[in-house]
C-alpha cells in the first residue's frame, strides 16, 4: 500500500512525505529524495536487515539512474529511520513477506464458525469467497437436487470462481458436465456424463478425493461424477491451493456471475428447463454413498 502524509502537528518543518511497502519491498520519498529497498520477491524468508537501500535525488534525477547511497550514507540512515517511524506509527510492523499463494489461502477471521457442510439455494446473490465453502487443499463432495422437466434442459447448476480459476456443474447437450478450471490453464479439466440426463427428479454429484500435495502446492487426486448414485465419469484432476478470485465472482447456484468459469458456456448461463432445489457442498469425511442417499431422501420430500 502507498501512504501519503502532510505536515505533522508536532513537526511543522516536515513537508510532504510518502512511503511504500509491499511484500517486503520498501521506499520513502521526502523533500525530493527517495530511499528504496527491493526485497527478494515472494520468498517468505524474512532477513529484511540484509536488504540494501538505494538513494536517489529525484528532483534532479527523475529516472533514478544514479544511486547516491555511498555518497550520502547519513541521508540514507535518516530516511530509513523515517521509514520505520512511519511504518510503526501506521501499524505496518512487523513486516510480512509470506508468498502470495500462502496469503491468499489464509482463512480470514469470521463471526461465523467454519462448517463442514454447506447448503446453497438458487438465484441468491453471489456468495463472496471469503465466507463460502473452502475446498482448498481438501477432498470435497457436491450434491445437487434438480427436477429436470425438459429433455433439453441446460445451464449452470453450481459455479464458483472465474475464467482465472474455479469449478462449475452444468447441463449442456443433454449431458451433465463438471469442469475444474485450474488457474485458467487450457485445456480445462472436464468430466462429462456418459449417459444423457432424462426428465425427472435427479441427484447430481461430484466427488473429489485428494491424494497428496503436489510439487507446487496443488492437490492432485481423482474426481468422480454421478447421476442418482451411478458413476457416469471419472478421472485424475488437480485443484489449486489459492483462492479463485481476489474480489467478485462469488459462489452461485442457477447461474454464473461475472466471468464464466468454463469456456463451454457464456455467463450468466441461467439454468432453464427445470428446478434446482438446492446444492450441498461438504468437506467432511462422510462417505459419498451416505450423502447421496440423504440428498435423494430430501428430494423425495419436495
Amino acid at each position: 500500500m502507498v501512504y501519503t502524509f502532510t505536515a505533522r502537528p508536532d513537526d511543522p518543518t516536515q513537508k510532504h512525505r510518502q512511503y511504500y511497502e509491499m511484500l517486503g519491498t520498501r521506499d520513502l520519498w521526502e523533500n525530493g529524495w527517495k530511499v528504496t529497498s527491493v526485497h527478494a520477491p515472494l520468498t517468505g524468508r524474512g532477513k529484511f536487515d540484509q536488504d540494501a537501500w538505494e538513494l536517489y535525488h529525484v528532483d534532479v534525477d527523475r529516472s533514478e539512474s544514479q544511486d547516491l547511497s555511498k555518497q550520502y550514507p547519513e541521508k540514507v540512515r535518516a530516511l530509513v529511520t523515517a521509514w520505520f517511524e512511519e511504518a510503526d506509527r501506521n501499524h505496518v510492523l512487523p513486516l510480512d513477506d509470506r508468498p502470495a499463494p500462502e496469503l491468499l489461502g489464509l482463512q480470514r477471521p469470521s463471526d461465523e464458525p467454519p462448517h463442514e457442510r454447506y447448503i446453497y439455494y438458487p438465484d441468491t446473490a453471489p456468495i463472496p469467497e471469503a465466507v463460502a465453502v473452502n475446498i482448498r487443499n481438501r477432498s470435497y463432495k457436491i450434491l445437487a437436487n434438480v427436477d429436470v422437466t425438459d429433455a433439453n434442459a441446460s445451464g449452470v447448476i453450481f459455479a464458483h470462481g472465474s475464467r482465472f480459476g474455479g469449478h462449475t456443474l452444468f447441463l449442456k447437450d443433454r449431458k451433465l458436465h463438471y469442469v475444474y478450471n485450474f488457474l485458467g490453464i487450457k485445456p480445462e479439466q472436464a468430466f462429462i456424463s456418459r449417459t444423457e440426463v432424462a426428465p425427472g427428479k435427479h441427484t447430481f454429484g461430484v466427488e473429489f478425493a485428494r491424494e497428496k500435495a503436489g510439487e507446487h502446492g496443488e492437490s492432485p487426486g481423482t474426481t468422480k461424477l454421478y447421476i442418482d448414485g451411478q458413476l457416469v465419469a471419472e478421472g485424475p484432476m488437480r485443484t489449486q491451493p489459492g483462492k479463485f478470485t481476489l474480489s467478485g465472482d462469488g459462489l452461485c447456484v442457477g447461474f454464473d456471475s461475472g466471468d464464466a468459469v468454463s469456456q463451454e458456456y457464456q455467463s450468466p448461463a441461467r439454468f432453464k428447463g427445470g428446478t434446482i432445489y438446492g446444492v450441498g457442498v461438504t468437506v467432511e469425511k462422510a462417505q459419498y454413498e451416505d450423502l447421496n442417499k440423504e440428498a435423494q431422501r430430501m428430494l423425495m420430500k419436495e
